[in-house]
């Protein structure tokens, strides 16, 4: 196990769950684990347990190098400056060269699936890009090439679930969707495995859904109806647009469909069995588990 473990993006969802992971389902010492964020007072609950808190901004390569210092492991969570086209990018290769600086041994970066050219998500090029960054420099490496999380649905079934309609343009495309714990427990244990390879897991769920399989596992696990209407990419757009959605995400809606209907998200692995020793958690429980979000 690598003597100092450090965590980026501390304070969001995903690092939070993986410095959760490292303390209770890992048991490393807090004193050997260093979590570094944009807003250090966000970490105070952390830093009272011993973790070792550090201001961290991905725009000053300056203060990266600084808070990365004394980490031999470094876990590289994916920014979420989606602003400006390349601006992550260069936030991802900022903090790949503080590492190397700073002397790190080893980084886990949170990837996507299928991330190289031709991808329709618009963010594809940054995470092919930070994947190239490592590769070109002297590090070894993890690449977690994590598929879409499970909470995501969240953020558009309980709409579905209130009108009874999923409008859709991922036709028969499927997702192995995977919960953001269960990739947060990956990301713990490749971390502290004091690894020195360079190899990358794709890190899916045990199964692949269309989205009329969705809708019908939903509508089972919470006794609504719905109704999945296929439609094209532009009437999606349009409808999206006519329901009052922000034109900056209705591109990226549309991109998922499309990349979802070209089956970039469909492939199933076993690669999070081979990192945890455990089966991801199947859809039907989160489902279950997190009834009354959706509802």
């Amino acid at each position: 196990m690598s003597d100092t473990l450090l965590v980026t993006g501390a304070s969001g969802h995903l690092g939070r769950r993986v410095i959760h992971h490292l303390l209770q389902t890992l048991k490393v010492p807090a004193g050997r684990i260093i979590a570094t964020t944009r807003k250090p007072e966000t970490l105070a609950d952390l830093a009272a347990l011993g973790v070792v808190v550090r201001q961290a901004d991905f725009d000053d390569s300056a203060s990266l190098a600084q808070a990365f210092e004394g980490a031999q492991c470094l876990l590289l969570v994916s920014t979420d400056a989606l602003d400006r086209p390349g601006r992550r990018l260069e936030q991802h290769q900022a903090a790949v060269a503080a590492a190397v600086k700073a002397g790190v041994k080893h980084v886990v970066y949170t990837s996507m699936p299928q991330p190289e050219p031709g991808s329709p998500i618009p963010f594809a090029p940054d995470h092919f890009g930070t994947e190239q960054a490592l590769a070109a420099s002297a590090l070894t490496w993890t690449v977690l090439r994590n598929c879409w999380y499970m909470e995501n649905l969240q953020m558009n079934l309980p709409q579905v679930l209130a009108g009874g309609h999923w409008y859709t343009a991922a036709g028969e495309g499927k997702i192995a969707h995977i919960s953001r714990d269960d990739c947060a427990h990956a990301a713990a244990l490749a971390l502290a495995s004091a690894a020195t390879d360079k190899v990358t897991y794709n890190l899916t769920g045990a199964a692949a859904y269309s989205t009329a399989e969705i809708a019908a596992l939903a509508s089972d696990v919470f006794g609504k109806p719905i109704a999945v209407v296929q439609v094209s990419p532009e009437a999606l757009a349009q409808g999206m647009t006519a329901a009052g959605v922000s034109p900056i995400f209705v591109p990226l809606l549309v991109a998922f469909d499309v990349n979802t209907a070209a089956g970039n998200v469909s492939a199933v692995s076993g690669d999070f069995t081979k990192l945890t020793g455990r089966a991801p958690r199947a859809l039907r429980d989160f489902l279950v588990e997190n009834r009354a979000a959706f509802l």
